[in-house]
């Protein structure tokens, strides 16, 4: 793994746009970076997939654990959303995608940080506008990339237990979520299901049913919004009353919390691919890493090392915090990257779709970190 410097298109604004990104550009700094790309060899992009398969397995593991033992209240989960995580979870619901976030620097084995596995974004950029990149700028190059592919595969599979061959799609009024939102969209269409976009707010309750623009019955949502808004929201005290389909599944708050880091340590200690966590204190050293259960975007999360830290704000941390151990983030010149790995569906053994990169110019990602694209050599 190696970062390579790379002279930007003169028109990338207009190419990156034109593939759907138009939120490239955050806080003034471009946050499509193609000053650079990142250089894999095969071998690597085997070790990163088989990690992603194996965590994904691992991770399914602990959550049968959290609900095997209760664990909800160690994850900060209100007791009125358990009957909805263990209904859900043992109905086995349609669930789409997921992006474990890897420490990874081509030298140690790749380092689960967190599991974002009900809301992530950077989806349009890791399946789509690097792939376009690479055609343009490195034909003869592979990447690690079929998350397009088997997005629209997996819509073809799910077709059949889908209500009228029909998703709508509903996020807030935010760029970033609107164009994952729209990119998820068409890859539905793409697969010959029918669909509508319209905002969270629009979402209604008519005494029995979840409704749309129009009053319309919702009977299959992808909702980019958090399921642990949604379970405090005026309408959360009625999921559980309609037979409305939920993308992402509400089972999925489980691995979307950093409280099943913990649960992960304490069921694999050691394993190579983890980071000793712990609830309450550090779990190991005198370097960690303290994250909110139910942080978003890098917020709240406080960096120590001894004589030193680096805090980010924020208003998460009412549920509480986790520990995670200072693992070995790679620094190349200045700039800290972590490899976003997707998985789509949840087949056993081969749900490893592709990797994203996005770097920092500290040691956490935050929500103006950088997308970088990458090749395969």
């Amino acid at each position: 793994m190696r970062r390579v410097a790379s002279a930007p298109r003169a028109d990338w604004r207009q190419k990156v746009e034109s593939a759907g990104l138009t939120w490239h550009t955050a806080e003034g700094r471009p946050y499509w970076n193609e000053s650079a790309f990142y250089e894999f060899t095969a071998a690597e992009v085997d070790l990163l997939a088989s990690a992603t398969n194996e965590l994904e397995e691992m991770t399914r593991a602990a959550a049968q654990h959290v609900i095997d033992n209760r664990l909800y209240a160690n994850l900060g989960i209100p007791e009125s959303a358990v009957p909805l995580i263990e209904r859900s979870w043992e109905a086995e619901p349609p669930s789409l995608y997921g992006r474990f976030d890897l420490m990874y620097d081509g030298c140690h084995p790749p380092k689960l940080l967190e599991y974002n596995a009900d809301t992530p974004t950077s989806l349009l950029e890791a399946a789509v506008v690097q792939w376009y990149w690479l055609e343009e700028m490195h034909p003869a190059d592979d990447q690690f990339n079929s998350i397009h592919e088997r997005l629209i595969a997996l819509w073809k599979d799910l077709a059949s237990c889908i209500p009228d061959r029909r998703v709508d799609f509903c996020a807030l009024d935010d760029a970033e979520d609107w164009t994952t939102a729209t990119y998820l969209e068409d890859t539905a269409q793409q697969a010959g299901l029918a669909s509508s976009l319209f905002t969270m707010e629009e979402i209604g309750w008519n005494g029995a049913r979840f409704t749309g623009p129009s009053d319309r019955p919702l009977t299959a949502v992808f909702k980019l919004y958090p399921w642990e808004w949604m379970v405090r929201e005026e309408f959360g005290k009625h999921l559980g009353e309609a037979d409305t389909i939920w993308l992402e599944p509400p089972w999925k708050m489980l691995l979307s919390n950093k409280g099943i880091l913990p649960v992960l340590w304490q069921l694999y200690p050691g394993h190579p691919y983890l980071l000793a966590a712990s609830f309450g204190q550090p779990a190991t050293g005198a370097d960690w890493v303290r994250k909110p259960l139910l942080g978003r975007e890098g917020a709240n999360v406080t960096l120590h090392h001894a004589g030193r830290e680096i805090e980010t704000g924020g208003g998460y941390g009412k549920e509480g915090f986790v520990y995670q151990d200072v693992g070995p983030l790679k620094d190349f010149r200045g700039v800290y990257p972590v490899v976003g790995s997707w998985v789509v569906g949840h087949e056993d053994g081969d749900c490893a779709a592709g990797i994203g990169i996005r770097e920092s110019d500290t040691p956490i990602t935050t929500n103006v970190s950088r997308f970088v694209p990458h090749l395969c050599s």
